[in-house]
């Protein structure tokens, strides 16, 4: 079976690379020198692949509300191209997706993959047209939402994760304030990465799965767990989002249900607190 992976600079894609040289995969990266996701004229002839997996995103939130072109370009368009040229090839798509898809007024408990969409930014309402580009132009998709990603590699366009802000900020400061009232799943992009191979081997149902691990938590419960467990001597207070204010609205409620994905599998998902420890070994934090 061979595997084009497109975006694998990212966390999820160094990982997936990493996953996939470990499980002996036949896996071929598919960077901005092989295909542009921003050239609406870029061609996939000549690339030849069984499964594809598009980990390609405009990701910076707050950016896609000032600008939107390139999120709809990217996190939009592509995904229906990409979808288009596996659907020519026979080919199965794995489209990743987001949490913030979903607008998270009222919900108070992890969010099945049957509850509606209602994207409250830019980036959301992108990555959630792509995800209908894409199964409108093929019917083999996958689609695997993710949350909340923290990876070795760290975000590129993000310059980091969450992890290691607020590992250096709480060296520097002693004192951090995050919001509260954002409550979401934190996931690893190594178990992330398991997952959707996992689901891949499977041969799984094309349809949305939740690809994030067991758990929820606020912003500010993440930031708390991370001081403590790195041994950071700072103080984590919590605050309302309206102290906060950002260009782009956030979901006050995106967490996530699993079970879908663990059915499909046939594994239960790690907790992201087992998660976040094995990252800061990992990072040598700990």
């Amino acid at each position: 079976m061979r595997i084009a992976l497109f975006g694998a600079n990212g966390q999820l894609g160094s990982d997936l690379v990493a996953l996939a040289g470990r499980r002996g995969l036949d896996l071929t990266p598919m960077n901005r020198d092989r295909i542009d996701a921003a050239d609406e004229t870029a061609s996939f002839e000549g690339l030849d692949f069984d499964v594809a997996i598009n980990c390609v995103a405009v990701t910076r939130v707050d950016d896609c509300e000032k600008d939107p072109a390139p999120a709809v370009a990217i996190n939009a368009h592509f995904s229906g191209r990409l979808a288009k040229a596996c659907a020519a090839r026979g080919a199965r798509l794995v489209q990743v997706s987001t949490d913030y898809v979903y607008g998270g007024q009222a919900e108070r408990e992890p969010l099945s993959e049957t509850v509606g969409r209602a994207p409250v930014n830019v980036y959301g309402a992108t990555k959630a047209l792509g995800e209908d580009l894409a199964r409108l132009e093929h019917a083999d998709v996958v689609v695997a939402r993710v949350a909340s990603l923290f990876g070795v590699a760290g975000a590129s366009g993000k310059g980091g994760n969450f992890v290691e802000t607020m590992i250096r900020l709480g060296k520097e400061r002693g004192r951090l304030t995050v919001v509260d009232d954002q409550v979401m799943s934190p996931t690893a992009s190594w178990d992330a990465g398991e997952a959707i191979l996992d689901l891949i081997a499977a041969r799984a149902p094309a349809g949305v799965y939740h690809v994030v691990n067991s758990g929820v938590a606020s912003w500010r419960d993440f930031a708390g767990e991370i001081i403590t467990r790195a041994g950071v001597p700072a103080e984590v207070l919590p605050i309302p989002t309206a102290r906060f204010p950002t260009p782009a609205r956030r979901p006050p409620y995106s967490a996530l249900s699993n079970a879908k994905l663990e059915a499909a599998i046939g594994r239960p998902m790690p907790s992201w607190t087992d998660a976040l420890a094995r990252y800061l070994a990992a990072k040598g934090h700990v």
